[in-house]
């Protein structure tokens, strides 16, 4: 349940920092340069323009370190089942190791024989 909250301000905030990013001026442009600077002319126009780059600019300082920090909350909100193994691990076959409190029983009726030991090779053949 948090991790779907988590999830869903990340989302919100990625789409509020592009707009935010989109917003600001590259070379002289964009809304601290072209449409409040057009707006009533002369020196304080100038002020204005600033402001709003520097509003600009913070939020996306604030944004961005909010989306880190959400990021990796986000990882440690992760619901994670110890007895449920990855995708790739159950469908390769991959089994898990037991928990450390789970015990195996251990009797000898379970245990295989040694193995027999290899024939001895004969010489009556040609040998080469």
């Amino acid at each position: 349940m948090l991790y779907s909250i988590t999830i869903v301000l990340i989302a919100i905030i990625c789409v509020v920092l592009i707009i935010v990013i989109l917003l600001q001026s590259g070379q002289g442009g964009g809304l601290s340069g072209g449409m409040a600077g057009n707006v009533g002319g002369g020196a304080g126009n100038m002020v204005g323009a600033r402001r709003t780059a520097d509003f600009l600019s913070k939020s996306t300082s604030v944004l961005g370190g909010t989306f880190l920090v959400l990021c990796l909350l986000a990882n440690f909100l992760i619901d994670k089942d110890p007895q449920e193994g990855s995708v790739i691990q159950r469908s390769s076959g991959f089994e898990q190791p037991a928990p450390p409190n789970l015990q195996l029983p251990q009797d000898d009726a379970t245990t295989l024989p040694a193995p027999a030991p290899a024939p001895a090779e004969q010489n009556g053949g040609s040998d080469e």
